[in-house]
């Protein structure tokens, strides 16, 4: 499936890492991981995203290397199991990693920097000529929930995420390759991330595709009563819905299956409305 088309999609999450918030562990091993990836696919995935380094809030970076070795053999096996539909997208700031994950197999790349930790990224993209997110953050993952400041949170994305795209172009990033992400949870308090979610026709209306991660954070956790992170799907869920409606293109969860129906459902009956009216 062409991950630019204009229906609304759903995106896998897997994480190859000892130490994501949420599934931490659970998919570090090669055949685990392998059989996630199509258990998604099979509930409705339209794109896998896989990265090789948590991202939660005080996570260190690691090398390079490192996240080759980890997402580079799940690339693989997926690539030769996957149906032609799913997108494989590979979750790095590093060209380094990007390079080696779209020469197994990737042809989406999901950069949480917009571009900033690796001058190579944006020329890499245009070269392969594929989508390419780019993600708000303040400060990084090591700091940045430490003391999140905005004059005005959603005014402030919008600006950085302009300028992100005028240096992606100028680089020779097709604007029709770009999503943008304006980073729940990423250098952002409960009452930033409500913001956002109170503004999201300010990003859909940029015209560029959005992708929304709200997924198990403790953005949820903060809005509902549970102690888990992982029973938050039906917080998740009700983001999805609100997501679909207000038009943003990509939806990044974990449990596939339960937002895939949310997001049929929802366009079904905006397509039967029109239909019939």
């Amino acid at each position: 499936m062409d991950i630019m088309e204009p229906h609304p999609q759903v995106m896998g999450i897997l994480n190859i890492t000892p130490d994501s918030f949420s599934d931490g562990g659970n998919f570090i091993e090669e055949k685990a991981a392998i059989k996630h990836g199509m258990q998604m696919a099979e509930e409705g995935a339209d794109i896998i995203d896989i990265g090789g380094e948590s991202t939660r809030p005080g996570a260190r970076r690691i090398s390079a290397s490192m996240q080759i070795k980890r997402v580079l053999p799940v690339i693989e096996g997926l690539k030769r199991k996957l149906p032609a539909r799913t997108t494989i997208s590979i979750d790095t700031t590093l060209a380094e990693v990007a390079e080696a994950a779209i020469r197994a197999g990737a042809t989406m790349v999901n950069d949480i920097s917009a571009g900033r930790d690796d001058m190579q990224m944006f020329p890499l993209v245009a070269s392969k000529k594929i989508p390419l997110v780019l993600m708000h953050m303040q400060g990084t993952p090591e700091d940045m929930q430490r003391n999140p400041h905005y004059l005005n949170v959603v005014d402030e994305i919008l600006s950085f995420l302009s300028e992100r795209i005028i240096q992606a172009k100028a680089a020779g990033v097709d604007g029709k390759n770009i999503v943008i992400d304006p980073g729940i949870g990423f250098g952002k308090s409960f009452e930033h991330n409500l913001s956002i979610m109170h503004n999201l026709d300010k990003f859909v209306n940029t015209g560029y595709r959005v992708l929304l991660g709200v997924s198990r954070k403790k953005f949820l956790q903060d809005l509902c009563d549970y102690e888990n992170l992982s029973e938050s799907c039906g917080a998740t869920c009700a983001i999805t819905a609100m997501s679909v409606l207000a038009g943003i293109a990509i939806s990044r969860v974990h449990d596939v299956r339960e937002n895939r129906q949310i997001v049929d459902v929802i366009s079904g009956l905006s397509k039967s409305s029109t239909d019939f009216s």
